[in-house]
């Protein structure tokens, strides 16, 4: 069983990275079973290679969320499975444009071209290179052939391959911007917490009240980025899009995401804090 995703070192059965492997399966084979049973709309390949585009997008954040939320949640079990969602993400990744060559026909040279001559087709190819250049040096013996401070150089990245793909979820979702507001305030969240962690030094936790503060925070830019795109994109006047954050007319706005998420992970690392030190103070 040893070097099997579900199993752990020294080749333990681990049910949780079980659990999440079959996990990262289920959007892939969902949209599969949808595309076949005619349920993705008039244009189904072009619905499917928007879900898998979106898929890859959410597992490549889950996976950059994975160090903050072992740090809050004290669950270094998460690290387990960082790796794996990072490759599922690139795996997305390369059946996204895989799906895309198969729109164009399979014509390499159109879709080589198309990649050139459109600006958000650049950024997302961009970011691919991206993913494959950290799946492929993901392995431990990469990580021992280019050694542990050259890889995590290396792996640094990962934060730009981020500003890409948020920037080519803006530019494909035209319209309806929402995710990938909330999704911009989520990596302002996680650019954040990486400052905070650097200026406490290496190995330094982020205090909660920090986290917090932090998530108010990125959830005021989320806002005031949602109003500055709309004035940029469409004319309309900032306070008009900030005064809807504070109704229900348009639904939930993604500042209120954003604060949500980050403020309920504070808590839970708040409650955890708490649940934990009467049992420390036992063992002591």
């Amino acid at each position: 069983m040893t070097g099997w995703p579900w199993t752990e070192p020294p080749g333990r059965f681990s049910p949780f990275k079980l659990a999440v492997f079959i996990a990262l399966f289920i959007p892939g084979v969902w949209t599969a079973i949808s595309f076949a049973l005619g349920m993705l709309g008039p244009r189904p390949l072009t619905e499917a290679i928007h879900q898998v585009g979106l898929w890859t997008i959410r597992f490549f954040f889950v996976s950059l969320a994975i160090t903050p939320a072992r740090q809050i949640l004290q669950w270094p079990e998460l690290l387990l499975v960082r790796r794996m969602i990072g490759v599922a993400a690139f795996t997305y990744a390369v059946v996204h444009i895989s799906l895309y060559a198969i729109d164009e026909k399979l014509m390499l040279l159109v879709v080589g071209s198309e990649i050139v001559r459109r600006i958000y087709l650049t950024i997302g190819f961009t970011a691919l290179i991206g993913l494959a250049v950290l799946a492929a040096t993901s392995t431990d013996g990469m990580v021992r052939r280019l050694g542990s401070r050259r890889w995590r150089k290396l792996h640094g990245i990962v934060y730009g391959i981020g500003v890409l793909a948020v920037i080519h979820m803006f530019m494909q979702s035209k319209a309806d911007v929402q995710e990938a507001t909330w999704m911009a305030g989520v990596l302002a969240w996680l650019l954040g917490f990486r400052a905070l962690g650097r200026l406490r030094g290496r190995g330094g936790r982020v205090p909660l009240r920090w986290t917090a503060m932090l998530s108010v925070a990125a959830a005021i830019a989320t806002a005031l980025g949602e109003a500055g795109y709309f004035w940029w994109k469409m004319g309309v006047a900032p306070t008009r899009v900030l005064a809807v954050n504070f109704s229900l007319v348009a639904g939930i706005r993604p500042g209120w995401i954003v604060l949500f998420v980050g403020l309920a992970l504070s808590a839970a690392g708040v409650l955890i804090a708490v649940w934990r030190r009467p049992a420390r103070r036992a063992i002591a």
